[in-house]
């Protein structure tokens, strides 16, 4: 039969967003199985080489087919949640199969009905949805049985629906013509003794007959063989093509007294009875119940509503239902007595409040229990035991037979015997699809269980615990197998029900337990624990649950990297009062003893951590990050074209969904957390439900270039949702999501539009736009109101003027705007500006976000920090730093308590916004010098308010502070006799203060440009300085005499003094090596090293020897004297930053860009190690970012090494031995004491790290 007309149109109407939108393979699976595409013509589309080809090609092949093939397509999109796209189908379905409310199918004849009504088939129930998939694969066994006689088993949970498929599968005209003339003839069976089993086939011997004529008729059958033998004779010789359906068997036995080699169908619980009977067997299993879609038209057919009218409730309560027909129609038959309870019976169902759901109802729901109860009784009193203990299984959870043969004591060939006979008896699930096979219950069968042993409970969970302390006694499984994963998971969980409180604070206070479940599980399952069992925890030690818990938080994306980072090193950064820190401190001396490297930070007490939980959602930049309405998600989306969704407590991930083409640009909840909206710059808008993350809505024909912003209205009152884009004029839209196109378009803006907000109460939307404006536009009418001229403000500069957003006050009176590096706060009725807050010159505003509940304002800024402004008082409260890149967004939550921030450093962050205040670390440029003396460690540095700072390492007190300096600070160096520090500054010119008065002791002019490196030699008298005007200068600055050192043609970076110091090397980004006489100035030796820029040079402690590394990728080894070259060493994929020398004078250590290190010899060049290539992070690099510095340990048997973080060496082995992991990133320079135990740094937020090995 050809496609009917409509259902072409429809299809022909739909096919752009079809082929846009669809995935053939997913689909094609679903119509394969349904007959209507052959193997051959999957494999065609299969063979497309694009997807949007193969959808071309299916939709083409769909149009040449029949209806049933249209009908295919629709369920399978069903199927595969394409619920808009099948919603545009479904008007013109074809009319072949039956529709959930017409009584007749077209097979369904009045002969059909005759024949079952005299066969005792009961009727459909007076709520009847069809289930094609599973009657049809019910009806295709049967048709096995046309040529001879076998059985067709139908088995599943109670409460699955399987009578009714039985009965379904019966009613068909053709089966009854092709396969069973004699009739259909239907016996309940049930739970039967002897007696009541002859009373039954009593019945069914009379019945048949009674359709004899009456010659037939014989005495009633008084024993059971007797019985036997008479059905035997009528099925055999009478209706030898009959059927007989035995409904409800429980019992072998009882089945054997229908083996007499006829045509049955029998539904039953347990799968294995029809091994003891004799013919072929054939199986369906009915183990997922209902689909979603299904269970929708059983409750819409229950309170007499058109699936389209359903609440939103109603999908939620199918979900919650699993499947079952049984739960689903007891919920429905509640709400057809009590429409307006959806919310309430919805809350109960994921309360899992069964008992109250069943007093509260008149359906039979008391025959589901009594069936479990006998399911359990015909067991084998040990088998009985057993099968108690499954009681303590968490709902939803599957679990291996390793686990169960833990806690049995059993082997686990014996425990999968046993679990098997449950499955047969359909007392238990296995997920056959994983290896090993995984085992659960229903939540109908748990719940079952849970109120027949309650009083057990805690007994059964502490036999759990028990078991698992007694087999894993010499510590916790660290397989990762998914046995080991379920203890790992769930241990807490049984400690916590079987109120064994001290096992469990022994358990989860232990540094040991957090390493071994963070390495397998990863730190969301941790903080949830601690979370979750916060109360409990609290009881025993509430600052010691609040230590752990915040360790986790702050160091959780670090414990997500691979390779698994030294849980102890992390924790010696805590600080020095936490039980986390005195944990890792004991481990650390104790394993030290071994020779394992660990290492102590000594001034952390100086630097206060200010974000409360750090999350690593995406590989790539994050450009949206937004809270739900009651705070407890936080949805993200950025460049990886993802949108994923998170708990706010632990960073736990509950959502991930593949949204968009290309970058995913914003995304935002609706206020009644229900909704996800998400643009990008694929130009498309979509609208996802949260709770199933599916797509509900797509918008994607009007805005023509990239959406940069979407906005939900504050309240449902009017549900809207606002977008703007990079259109030149429609690029502002409000769209109802009950309407496929825009409700309205703003007019106003003629350049890309960046942000849209609506005001609290949702009268008006603002819009910010690169035409320098911020505009108001009525909501109700879409008129503009006023237009805020934003590039007023910056008249004096020609530049265009971009405004990156807008956010309203709390009152609604005030709006702030954000461009370039301010946020100017105007009065919505007059536009005339009230403040401006002006942040660093050298950063942009980002994004800014206005507290709803107080007069805070939140700055995301382009220089990694974010700004808490309190806009009463014009005062800057906070700086939170801690992010590695751009800040893209802020905002606070609905009730203000809380902060996240969004970075390009692929990380967000939460701050709790009481505790956020201006942080008593002062932030450090990372060009330093140190000087080690004896016990003391002292350290100058730039701060970031252009300042010179000489702090004590290992107290952080501030030992000198200079004024803030006009031109910026770039390089300092110390002098030890006299005590002395110097700076050299962008405009060129050198000071020299006198420690600690910081009195002025010489002001050097002369250098033309920044001066970029700068040095004292060994006795003090002499100060050398290098410069971007590629010039060196030999101070003596005490008189003011200088040498200028000129040749380089570019800038000079470093240099080096020989030990004489009276000779100096000199490198440049030109390519050159130069030796220079200091004395006389005179230039000794000039050599073309490089063909690209000389990155670094180091010589040897012999002075025989000097290597150079450049950006060509290469290295060279030099003969001081000769000047030859005497190695060039190749390998490196990328610029070689930088080199080092062993003590020993025999081994050459390189470090490049991509983050490797190499090990050469110093004699003959060749390779000797390459440093342990594994764990690439996320910028992909071996070692978080370039490698800039190297340092051998006097005996040269260690190496520490620099990049995003600092890693110690096994120079023997080239294996990492530690890694220390700084809050920030990009490190410069590493300081090392005399005995290799102390080691200085500064990262780029400005932290110090003084790290002093633990011995």
């Amino acid at each position: 039969m050809a496609l009917e007309e409509g259902a072409r149109s429809c299809l022909l109407r739909s096919r752009h967003r079809l082929e846009q939108d669809i995935k053939p393979s997913y689909l094609m699976d679903h119509m394969v199985s349904d007959g209507v595409l052959t193997v051959d013509e999957e494999e065609r589309i299969r063979t497309q080489p694009t997807r949007k080809d193969q959808a071309v090609a299916l939709l083409e092949l769909l149009l040449r087919k029949d209806n049933r093939a249209y009908i295919s397509f629709y369920n399978a999109m069903v199927k595969e949640a394409y619920n808009d796209l099948a919603n545009l189908l479904h008007r013109d379905l074809p009319r072949v199969l039956p529709e959930a409310h017409f009584r007749l199918s077209d097979c369904c004849t009045p002969h059909v009905q005759a024949v079952l009504s005299e066969g005792g088939v009961p009727q459909r129930p007076v709520v009847f949805v069809s289930r094609p998939e599973l009657v049809n694969r019910v009806r295709e066994k049967l048709y096995r049985l046309q040529k001879e006689p076998g059985w067709v088993t139908v088995f599943g949970m109670a409460g699955s629906g399987k009578s009714v498929l039985a009965a379904e599968a019966a009613r068909h005209h053709g089966l009854l013509e092709e396969c069973f003339p004699g009739g259909i003839h239907w016996l309940s069976i049930g739970q039967l003794d002897k007696p009541d089993l002859l009373v039954k086939i009593q019945l069914l011997c009379f019945r048949l007959e009674q359709s004899l004529d009456s010659q037939s008729l014989h005495r009633t059958p008084n024993t059971l063989d007797e019985a036997k033998e008479r059905l035997r004779f009528l099925m055999l010789r009478r209706y030898p093509r009959a059927l007989l359906i035995l409904d409800d068997i429980w019992d072998s036995t009882v089945l054997k007294a229908f083996d007499l080699h006829c045509r049955i169908l029998l539904t039953t619980r347990n799968r294995s009875l029809t091994n003891s009977v004799s013919g072929a067997i054939y199986e369906v299993e009915v183990e997922s119940g209902l689909d979603e879609n299904k269970g929708m038209e059983i409750l819409a057919l229950y309170t007499n509503t058109k699936l389209h009218g359903l609440p939103e409730e109603a999908r939620s309560i199918v979900r919650e239902c699993k499947g079952s027909p049984l739960v689903v129609s007891l919920i429905g038959a509640l709400l057809k007595e009590k429409p307006n309870r959806w919310p309430y019976y919805l809350r109960q169902l994921q309360q899992k409040q069964f008992k109250r759901i069943r007093k509260s109802s008149s359906y039979d729901y008391d025959a589901l229990d009594q069936a479990m109860a006998a399911s359990i009784e015909v067991l084998p009193d040990e088998h009985r035991e057993l099968y108690k203990d499954l009681t303590v299984l968490e709902k939803d959870i599957r679990v291996p037979a390793k686990v169960l043969s833990v806690l049995w004591e059993l082997e686990p060939e014996e425990v999968e015997d046993i679990l098997e006979e449950f499955v047969n008896k359909s007392l238990l699930f296995v997920d056959s699809h994983n290896k090993p096979y995984l085992y659960y219950l229903h939540d109908l069968q748990l719940d079952f269980l849970v109120e027949q042993n309650r009083t057990q409970l805690e007994s059964l969970h502490k036999k759990v615990v028990h078991q698992y302390q007694q087999h894993y006694r010499d510590g916790p499984p660290t397989s990762g197998d998914e046995d080991c994963l379920y203890w790992i998971r769930f241990l807490t969980y049984h400690m916590a029900k079987a109120n064994l409180f001290q096992e469990l604070y022994s358990l989860m206070f232990s540094l040991d337990w957090v390493s071994t479940k963070a390495q397998l599980m990863g730190p969301a399952f941790l903080i949830n624990d601690y979370v979750e069992y916060g109360p409990i925890l609290d009881k025993e030690n509430c600052e010691v649950r609040s230590q752990f818990q915040e360790f986790l938080s702050l160091s959780g994306h670090q414990l997500e990297q691979r390779p698994f980072p030294d849980v102890v090193q992390l924790a010696l950064s805590q600080p020095h009062t936490s039980e986390v820190y005195r944990q890792a401190l004991l481990q650390a001396r104790d394993q030290a003893g071994t020779g394992k490297l660990y290492f102590e930070w000594l001034n952390k007490s100086s630097v206060e951590s200010l974000s409360r939980l750090v999350i690593h959602p995406h590989q790539g930049s994050i450009y949206s990050a937004c809270f739900s309405q009651d705070g407890a998600k936080i949805a993200s989306s950025g460049a990886s074209k993802t949108l994923k969704v998170f708990k706010s407590t632990s960073g736990e991930k509950l959502a991930e969904i593949q949204a968009h083409d290309d970058e995913v640009l914003c995304c935002a909840f609706s206020p009644d957390d229900r909704l996800l909206a998400t643009c990008s710059s694929d130009r498309k808008v979509k609208v996802w439900n949260v709770e199933r993350a599916i797509l509900l809505r797509v918008f994607e024909e009007e805005h023509e270039e990239q959406v940069n912003h979407c906005q939900f209205t504050n309240t449902t009152r009017s549900l809207l949702l606002a977008t703007c884009s990079n259109d030149n004029f429609l690029n502002v839209k409000l769209w109802n999501l009950n309407k496929p196109s825009s409700q309205n378009t703003m007019f106003g803006h003629f350049k890309p539009v960046n942000h849209c907000c609506f005001s609290p109460d949702d009268t008006y939307v603002s819009t910010s736009s690169n035409d320098g404006t911020v505009k108001l536009f009525q909501v109700a009418s879409a008129n503009e109101w006023k237009t805020i001229s934003v590039s007023d403000v910056f008249a004096e500069s020609d530049e265009d003027v971009l405004v990156k957003c807008s956010t309203w006050t709390a009152d609604g009176k005030r709006i702030v705007c954000a461009a370039r590096n301010a946020a100017l706060v105007f009065d919505v009725e007059t536009s005339e500006m009230l403040l401006e807050i002006r942040t660093n010159r050298l950063s942009t505003v980002q994004y800014c976000h206005a507290c709803p509940t107080s007069n805070l304002l939140a700055i995301a800024l382009s220089n990694y920090t974010v700004e808490l402004w309190d806009l009463e008082a014009n005062k800057k409260m906070a700086d939170c730093s801690g992010h590695l890149s751009w800040v893209q967004r802020v905002q606070f939550s609905a009730d203000g308590s809380q902060l996240l921030s969004c970075s390009d450093d692929q990380t967000v962050r939460l701050w709790e916004t009481k505790k956020v205040h201006t942080s008593s670390a002062v932030c450090l440029k990372r060009d330093s010098d140190v000087l080690f003396n004896e016990d003391a460690i002292v350290v100058s540095a730039a701060d970031y308010c252009n300042r010179l700072q000489v702090r004590d390492g290992r107290t952080g007190s501030v030992l000198f502070q200079s004024e803030e300096k006009s031109s910026r600070i770039r390089c300092t160096c110390m002098c030890r006799r006299p005590s002395a520090v110097a700076l050299g500054q962008e405009d060129g010119t050198v000071q020299v203060l006198a420690l600690p008065s910081g009195e002025l002791l010489a002001a050097l002019p002369g250098h033309a440009k920044t001066v970029l490196h700068c040095r004292f030699s060994q006795d003090g008298r002499t100060l050398i300085t290098s410069s971007e005007d590629a010039t060196l200068r030999v101070w003596r600055w005490q008189s003011g005499e200088c040498k200028v050192l000129q040749g380089h043609k570019e800038q000079v970076r470093r240099f080096s003094l020989l030990a004489t110091d009276t000779r100096l090397l000199s490198w440049s980004f030109d390519g050159t090596v130069m030796m220079w006489d200091m004395e006389s100035g005179e230039k000794l030796q000039d050599i073309e090293a490089h063909r690209g820029a000389v990155l670094s040079c180091h010589v040897s402690p012999d002075a025989r020897h000097f290597a150079t590394t450049s950006a060509d990728k290469t290295a060279k080894l030099w003969h001081c004297e000769s000047w030859q070259c005497v190695h060039t060493l190749s390998g490196h994929q990328d610029c070689v930053r930088s080199c080092r020398f062993s003590w020993d004078n025999r081994r050459l250590a390189t470090g490049d860009d991509n983050g490797e290190i190499r090990l050469w010899s110093a004699e003959d060049g060749s390779l000797l190690r390459i440093c342990s290539r594994d764990g690439k992070d996320g910028m992909d690099s071996l070692h978080g970012g370039w490698v800039t510095d190297l340092h051998f340990s006097p005996d040269d048997s260690l190496l520490v090494s620099i990049g995003g973080y600092i890693k110690w060496w096994d120079v023997g082995k080239g294996e990492a031995l530690q890694t220390f992991f700084p809050t920030g990133t990009a490190l410069k320079r590493i300081h090392v004491s005399a005995d290799f135990s102390t080691f200085v740094t500064i990262d780029s937020i400005g932290i110090l790290y003084i790290l002093q090995r633990v011995l």
